[in-house]
């Protein structure tokens, strides 16, 4: 039962962002396992309806948030070193048209963030045997398609870029060429769901100019 304090879902909504938001940024969870911890540690065990429950939207502004009070001093600089990392990894799979999305396109990437690559090509077994030339062990899993059409093959490895670096997890769904028609198109926000290499390297470069803006 929801405690007789909070009687408003928007109030409800709120709790359960911000404790998901933190969960996000201090222990690494993804959205929807973050959601379903913050619900449980705001309204106990009872199933929360879908009117309860904050959109990945609203837990996003909240990261940015708890970010800016209390992540301010490293949060910008892990943010850059993923997007170096990423864009690094991107001009090694040009051939295959890459594009960065998730924590590290946005900005609320953190410490325990992994990159997210999305590669458009005729014949994905070629990123296979990509990775393999160049000795990275991989593994083999199924991410939603970002269109719900279903699951792409997705290769994950861990890569660490120097010796005195932390590794990163580094995630490559793989989707067919014809999937690129409309897939760079802005949200209803107007924000862009994914980025080439110049939209990564711009980053960078905005980052330069204002160094704790992500």
């Amino acid at each position: 039962m929801v405690r007789k304090s909070i009687v408003d879902p928007q109030r409800v909504r709120e709790e359960i962002a911000i404790a998901a938001a933190r969960l996000i940024a201090e222990e690494g969870l993804d959205y929807a396992n973050a959601k379903r911890k913050a619900a449980r540690q705001v309204v106990g065990q009872t199933r929360v309806a879908g009117e309860w429950l904050p959109d990945n939207d609203q837990i996003e502004e909240e990261i940015r948030e708890y970010q800016l009070l209390f992540q301010s001093d490293t949060q910008p600089a892990v943010l850059r070193r993923l997007r170096e990392i990423a864009l690094d990894w991107m001009r090694r799979l040009a051939p295959f048209n890459p594009y960065l999305t998730g924590a590290v396109l946005n900005g609320t990437a953190g410490e325990h963030s992994d990159i997210h690559l999305q590669l458009f090509c005729d014949n994905p077994k070629e990123v296979a045997i990509y990775l393999l030339n160049a000795n990275v062990q991989y593994e083999v899993s199924e991410t939603r398609h970002f269109g719900g059409r279903g699951e792409v093959e997705t290769l994950s490895f861990l890569w660490r870029a120097s010796r005195d670096e932390e590794l990163v997890g580094i995630h490559i769904a793989l989707y067919d060429t014809d999937d690129l028609r409309g897939a760079v198109r802005a949200d209803a926000r107007g924000r862009a769901a994914r980025a080439n290499a110049e939209g990564v390297r711009a980053l960078l470069a905005a980052d330069d100019a204002a160094p704790f803006a992500n």
